[in-house]
């Protein structure tokens, strides 16, 4: 589990960030509450059998964090090797999301068969949902009391979710999550994460947690508007954005800051760094976001000048 660690300080060695996640796979846990899965190449994770009957639901067990002593071993190396120079952040799946993997056995385009799960059996998804929500809850806080200083939760497949279904099927449980996590830990940080987010943004902050993060397909002006004064946001450049000449990108940053306004906002990309991009460009990028103060105070005293 080495090499864990090794992935998570990568970043941190080469572009000095202001926060340092943990390198960990979304179903880490899964195999701590009775289910487990592997990881095939150029398939991704695999759980054979998937979840599907009551009888499997029922066999599930309270998550047990004796079987994910490399998370505690991870999250101490890296706060000894950032200090205070930067945020160790955990990271976990949600559970709707964690559900979906577990239902339909594999990453999904269409979701059917939890969604069909969700519209014919409902109580037996809400009862997986629970289960897989209380075990969350006990993972983020491992992880809290392991040095994570900031927990960074993804519902990455909830914006496939109409409005209505995400309020039955992924919010109560987001909400179950956070209640009892902020129970123990009331001060630490909690960011939620969806890909695809825009229709269902305001809901997000219902879910109780700190920080919305705001994928790219929404203008962050507008999600400030849509989330209230109160809601602090991290995002959101198009991670594309970072293919294109370091000038794009510049003005993509500045005008990414600049929309946010100048409070609350944990600048970022909308996604995850996409593998081909260059690395000059991911340098770059750091460089610049970290002298934005200064260069936003540069080019307001440029449009001052009276022509």
């Amino acid at each position: 589990r080495r090499s864990n660690i090794e992935i998570s300080l990568q970043p941190w060695r080469a572009f000095q960030p202001d926060g340092v996640i943990l390198f960990s796979d979304i179903l880490t846990p899964l195999p701590a509450m009775g289910i487990p899965f592997d990881i095939v190449e150029r398939k991704g994770p695999i759980i054979d059998p998937p979840i599907r009957t009551a009888e499997q639901i029922n066999e599930l067990y309270p998550l047990d964090v004796e079987k994910l002593p490399f998370i505690r071993t991870a999250l101490k190396a890296l706060r000894q090797e950032v200090g205070n120079n930067a945020a160790v952040l955990g990271f976990v799946g949600a559970p709707w999301t964690l559900a979906a993997y577990a239902v339909e056995g594999k990453s999904s385009k269409s979701y059917s068969i939890i969604k069909g799960m969700a519209f014919s059996k409902p109580a037996m998804l809400h009862k997986l949902l629970g289960k897989i929500a209380d075990a969350i809850a006990v993972y983020v806080r491992y992880q809290i009391e392991s040095g994570a200083q900031v927990i960074q939760l993804f519902d990455s497949w909830a914006g496939q979710l109409s409005p209505q279904d995400y309020e039955t099927f992924a919010l109560p449980y987001q909400q179950r999550v956070v209640r009892q996590v902020k129970e123990t830990h009331p001060d630490t940080p909690l960011i939620l994460y969806i890909s695809g987010s825009a229709g269902v943004l305001e809901r997000m902050a219902l879910s109780g947690v700190d920080i919305v993060s705001v994928d790219w397909t929404v203008d962050l002006a507008e999600a400030r508007r849509r989330l209230g004064p109160n809601m602090k946001v991290q995002g959101n450049m198009d991670p594309v954005a970072l293919f294109g000449s370091q000038e794009f990108i510049r003005n993509r940053i500045l005008d990414n800051i600049r929309q946010a306004g100048n409070r609350g906002h944990i600048f970022n990309l909308g996604h995850g760094v996409l593998p081909e991009t260059p690395e000059d460009n991911v340098r770059f990028f750091f460089e610049t976001a970290k002298q934005a103060d200064q260069l936003l105070k540069q080019s307001e005293r440029l449009l001052a000048v009276p022509a």
